[in-house]
């Protein structure tokens, strides 16, 4: 076998070992080396190898380089001497050349685990590169200058690293999955590599950020900050975030994460820096003063030496020693220079020593003394006459330690100069101290401030080393806001500008509204226009989404900002900050917009008003999809509206009503009516367009409403355009009384007797009460007493407002009732709510005299106004309904009611005898029916047909019954309605008889009172057993209709035990019989009776004796009369078969069940107790689920 067959880097430690691998290798080769005409080495053919480096097959040969000879041997062809060593590069380098690719990966491993790297291996695993190419030479053979070698082929054996079948090439198989990992690892290092180089070309290039042109102003102006990079921030931020968790602030940490919700502070990777972290702040803070870069203009230079000036051994000296060297040079002068900033923070602190030491001399000596030193600061006054630090706008409480003597000046001469300086600075205090106080106590220590000193004699370094312990920093940019005092407003606001925009980050978002305040009086005082934007951006973004409570402090805040601003700065500088928050994500931020476009409407230009803040306010209730800020922007716009004058808005304003009574929520509709509506009329008012203009134009949208609507009526519109008219009704009034010919004549002078409670119906916001509207209630009271006096005795001459609504809008009102679809009960009902509003609002007076003559006029209670032919006589339609409901109820005194009880007793006798249809009257009872408080008023109109001589009559009360009795209490039912049905059945007409039916169903359904229940069961048993009864269709027909009514909702006994089985008989009975028509029409009534039954609970007996054999009775009708049907009768019976064979199986399995379930619950309990056992860690949890072997 030929040596080469040997892997040469699988290192043994015997021969015999070798012997083994030489022995398998020869079947491990891959098939597609021998088809190319590789030989059976692992190199290529002798004509591309080197002669040097080919080495003897000798197994005994030396190792080479730490290589076995075995290794050694194989790694060349050709016979050369024993002593020829060959360099591993050579070998990699041959390996590479041939594309033996894992043969090489195996030698890098190896290599790797000796701790012995080969760099030509190293660069060429970590180039992706080498393994995406089709074809070329590998760049180690390039690097050599080796031949080119052959291309690395997509073969299924190489095509890429993860792909490669270890078990064929790899000469023992134990190592499959070694090989494996290392593979595995090897392509998780390159792919953290490649991170590493995208974050370092995304770190280059967010350095770039800031244009070239900025930096060089930055650097031409170095008082100009210049503004973070993103990467700093980030940097930043984890920082201090580390910082706030190591120091438990962890509130202030869930905070800061919360704001800067687009970072992860787990990790420092996700900053984005090729860097390594930096150290904590506390470090940084520490260390800050030590290395601070001198800024100095530096140049770049190069030196060189003689070689013969240096020492013998210069160049034998290890690099590794001259790097420890200067390592241990820098560490020594950086403490060297530590100790000299702590030696000079020392001597600084004991200056400040030694001049509280002198100060405190001069107090303690004698007056003549005392004077003599007060006099030495006006021998020194150049001293005082040195100008203040900053400007003139500060006092820096640093100038003490600046304007020290320098420390080899004698003591006298320091102490006096000491002395000279405080006494200046106490005098400029005094002089720039803004508030009375301050002033009187600066007056009473116009002398210096002296301060006791202990009796020691230390040295002043001493002192000023001991003061050192006592930490304070002026150089950072708190510390040097700390370290001046302002001296006036001006200073005051420019330090707050500087200051708030670093502290309110820093506030926890629950208190944040507390800095509100400082807020606005600096961005009021500022004197910089750009720094008053940045304040009011931070005022406007100061809480991410505020509640209301946090909102109603901003617009506090933006209201009292406008005030003291003026117009010209509110438009300039807050309504920009609206604007820019008007498309903001959360809707909280939006309705403080919406908020506070109405909270500045009365302090922003008139122009303004109505153009810029009324488009916003139009943009948002057209698009925002949030109820609460569309809610907000209808009352702002109603504010809008109470300011605007710009009369060729107002078609912009009705649109706007328009828009806000369609919105889908309730809560905007309900805030039109609250507030946009009454500001609309207001301002209609003054134009004079409300009787001309607004409400014509609403009554000219019902028309055409009406108009469309002949085959359906859109009811949703309806309701909006006849709820702006109501509301606009307390409008309406106020127009009469402030244009009506007594308003000159009402003063509030005299006695004036007070309004009524009752006198208007409650107004659904203060801006519809007319006392609002009018001015107050007192003034309102005089307006009504001179109303009053006036329709009652003076008459409408002259009252222009009045006769409109008299002569114009009410006919026209009426018209419109009169069209309307009496079935409808949402639009009766609509309309009778306005007329009861109207009427109450415009008084009794009015109603009597004005409204009710009107409807009186058209129903003239007659025959003649009935078409009992057509049917659409004035009397059938929703007029009747309307004027009894919303015009004869307002007034609830005892001939307001007889008229009530009289206007009912005529309709239902007109409409009785003419045969006409009785839907206006059902209206009526309707309405009425559901305020509890009429239900003795409709029950005596009732008795008055119930008492009637005429059959048509009493059935039309019967049939009345039913629509009264839902709500009306048992007692009622028991004392009246019970009694009255008895007494119509009783009666010698089937008519009258069959029509209680209904009414007999309804007390079933909605009664529980056992005694009422029985007197109703007989009679209706008396309607299905009495012979005379028999032959009697239209009453089954009632009957039937009546079940399937009531049986769903019916007590179940009565169900059960009158229902089912009287539906049963009736279905047998129609089979026999012989009317086609009339056992149709049973057989119809039946089926829907059926079908709503068969929701209910039956129970199995009933199932198999009544109800199945009725619908197998119903099936024989439907299959020759109406096939259709019976498809529908058939799939009933088989559920309900179903049903009857289910039940009975799981009786029979009802034991097994009972049995299983034992079984069951003892087998949890074992599991649970088990379970309860385990007190150790989840892998005891997974020995309970192996198996016992």
């Amino acid at each position: 076998m030929a040596a080469g067959n040997v892997n040469p880097f699988n290192v043994s430690d015997s021969e015999e070992e070798a012997e083994h691998r030489q022995d398998g290798a020869d079947s491990e080769r891959s098939p597609s080396d021998e088809a190319q005409g590789h030989s059976l080495g692992p190199f290529s053919p002798p004509a591309y190898s080197e002669p040097a480096v080919l080495l003897s097959s000798t197994r005994t040969s030396p190792s080479v380089d730490g290589i076995p000879a075995s290794a050694a041997a194989v790694a060349g062809i050709g016979v050369g001497s024993a002593e020829t060593r060959v360099s591993l590069d050579a070998i990699a380098a041959q390996l590479l050349r041939d594309q033996y690719i894992l043969t090489a990966l195996e030698l890098h491993t190896e290599l790797l685990e000796a701790g012995r790297e080969l760099p030509r291996l190293r660069d060429y695993f970590s180039n992706p590169g080498n393994f995406e190419r089709q074809s070329g030479t590998p760049p180690a053979c390039k690097e050599q200058g080796v031949g080119p070698g052959g291309p690395l082929n997509r073969a299924g054996s190489i095509s890429t690293l993860d792909s490669l079948d270890f078990a064929r090439y790899s000469d023992d198989g134990n190592r499959e999955s070694d090989e494996r990992v290392a593979v595995l690892e090897f392509e998780l290092r390159k792919a953290k590599e490649t991170i590493q180089a995208l974050r370092a070309n995304l770190t280059q290039a967010a350095e770039c950020e800031i244009p070239s042109q900025e930096r060089k102003n930055y650097k031409s102006s170095p008082e100009i900050q210049e503004p973070i990079r993103p990467l700093e921030k980030r940097a930043l931020n984890f920082l201090v975030n580390e910082y706030l968790l190591k120091n438990e602030y962890k509130l202030t940490s869930i905070t800061f994460s919360d704001e800067n919700d687009d970072q992860d502070f787990e990790l420092w990777d996700d900053v984005g820096l090729n860097i390594p972290k930096p150290p904590d702040l506390l470090h940084v803070y520490r260390n800050c003063g030590n290395s601070l870069p001198l800024n100095m203009n530096t140049v770049d230079v190069a030196v060189s030496v003689d070689p013969s000036d240096l020492p013998g051994d210069y160049f034998s000296q290890e690099p590794v020693q001259q790097t420890e060297q200067q390592q241990e040079v820098v560490q020594e002068l950086e403490y060297q220079i530590s100790l000299l900033n702590t030696e000079k923070q020392s001597l600084a602190e004991q200056i400040k020593k030694l001049q509280s030491d002198i100060q405190a001399l001069q107090r303690n000596v004698s007056s003549e003394t005392t004077t003599v030193m007060k006099s030495t600061p006006s021998k020194q006054d150049p001293l005082c006459d040195k100008p203040p630090l900053d400007n003139g706008q500060y006092l820096d409480i640093r100038g003490v330690t600046e304007t020290d003597s320098p420390p080899d000046v004698n003591a006298t001469k320091t102490s006096t100069t000491t002395t000279t300086t405080t006494d200046c600075t106490e005098s400029i205090t005094t002089a720039t101290q803004p508030h009375s106080k301050l002033k009187s106590q600066s007056q009473r220590s116009k002398s210096a401030v002296l301060f006791d000193q202990p009796n020691r004699n230390l040295s002043p370094v001493f002192h000023q080393a001991l003061l050192s312990f006592c930490r304070m920093s002026a150089d950072s940019r708190l510390g040097s806001e700390v370290s001046r005092i302002a001296d006036s407003e001006q200073s005051v606001m420019l330090m707050l500008g500087r200051c708030l925009p670093h502290i309110v980050p820093n506030v926890l978002l629950a208190k944040r509204e507390e800095l509100i305040p400082l807020i606005l009086c600096t961005a009021c005082l500022h004197p910089e226009p750009k720094e008053r934007d940045q304040l009011l951006h931070i005022l406007f973004n100061l809480i991410k989404r505020p509640d209301d409570e946090q909102r109603q402090m901003i617009l506090t805040g933006c209201v009292a900002f406008a005030r003291h601003v003026g117009p010209t700065r509110v438009e300039a500088e807050l309504l920009p900050q609206c604007w820019e928050q008007i498309n903001h994500k959360y809707p909280e931020r939006r309705l403080l917009v919406a908020e506070a476009c109405g909270a500045l409407a009365p302090y922003l230009p008139k122009e303004i008003r109505s153009s810029l803040v009324l488009s916003m306010l139009q943009q948002m209730l057209a698009e925002d999809k949030a109820d609460m800020v569309r809610e907000a922007v209808v009352k702002s716009l109603g504010i809008i509206m109470g300011y605007i004058d710009d009369a060729d808005k107002y078609s912009q304003g009705f649109e706007l009503m328009l828009l806000s009574l369609g919105d889908p929520s309730e809560r905007v509709v309900s805030a039109t009516h609250q507030v946009f509506i009454p500001a609309f009329a207001a301002w209609c008012t003054e134009l004079g367009n409300l009787q001309s203009q607004l409400m014509p134009s609403l009554l000219t949208r019902i028309e055409k409403l009406l108009k469309q609507g002949e085959y359906g009526l859109d009811e949703h519109k309806l309701h909006m355009y006849l709820s702006a008219l109501q509301s606009l009704i307390p409008a309406l009034f106020a127009v009469l009384l402030q244009n009506a010919p007594f308003t000159s004549r009402a003063n509030l002078q005299g006695d004036v007797p007070p309004i009524e409670v009752t006198r208007f119906p409650r107004p659904v916001s203060p801006l519809q009460d007319v006392a609002t509207i009018v001015g107050s209630r007192e003034q309102l009271a005089v307006l009504l007493q001179l109303y009053d006096h006036q329709l009652q005795h003076e008459g409408t001459t002259g009252w222009d407002s009045l006769l409109w609504v008299v002569n114009q809008f009410l006919p026209q009102i009426i018209e419109i009732v009169g069209r309307i679809n009496v079935t409808s009960s949402t639009c009766v009902h609509e309309f009778s709510r306005f007329f009861w509003r109207l009427c109450r609002t415009f008084g009794k007076i009015f109603t009597n005299t004005k409204v009710k003559p009107q409807f009186q006029e058209i129903l003239r209670l007659s025959e003649e106004n009935v078409d009992a032919t057509a049917g659409n006589g004035i009397l059938t339609k929703a007029t009747v309904p309307i004027y009894a409901t919303g015009v004869l109820t307002c007034y609830n005194q005892e001939e307001d009611r007889k008229l009530l009880v009289g206007f009912l007793e005529d309709v239902m006798t007109t409409l009785s005898l003419s045969h006409a249809p009785l839907d206006s009257l059902k209206a009526s009872f309707v309405e009425l029916g559901a305020n509890p408080a009429y239900h003795e008023l409709l029950l005596t109109v009732l008795w008055y047909g119930v008492v009637h001589t005429s059959a048509l009559v009493r059935c039309t009360a019967a049939r009345m019954f039913e629509l009264i009795l839902r709500g009306m209490s048992e007692a009622l039912i028991d004392k009246r309605v019970a009694p009255a049905l008895i007494t119509l059945c009783s009666g010698p007409e089937f008519s009258v008889r069959i029509s209680t039916i209904p009414a007999f169903g309804t007390i079933m359904e909605t009664v529980t009172q056992k005694e009422l229940l029985e007197r109703v069961k007989m009679q209706l048993a008396s309607f299905l057993e009495d012979p005379q009864y028999q032959d009697q269709h239209s009453l089954h027909m009632e009957i039937i209709k009546t079940f399937g009514r009531v049986g769903p909702n019916a007590e179940p006994r009565f169900r059960d035990e009158f229902v089912l089985p009287h539906l049963h008989k009736l279905a047998l009975c129609n089979n026999q019989q012989t009317v086609e028509s009339k056992r149709i029409d049973i057989a119809t009534q039946l089926f829907e009776a059926y079908s709503a039954l068969s929701c209910c609970f039956i129970s199995e007996e009933l199932m198999v004796n009544h109800f199945l054999p009725g619908l197998r009775c119903l099936r024989t009708d439907m299959e020759q009369l109406s096939p259709e049907h019976e498809v529908i009768l058939s799939s009933m019976i088989k559920e309900c078969e179903i049903k009857v064979e289910n039940k009975g199986i799981g009786e029979a399995q009802g034991s097994i069940s009972i049995a299983a379930s034992l079984v069951g619950e003892d087998a949890k309990t074992k599991f649970l107790s088990k379970m309860g056992q385990l007190t150790t860690s989840g892998a005891m949890l997974a020995n309970v689920f192996q198996r016992k072997k």
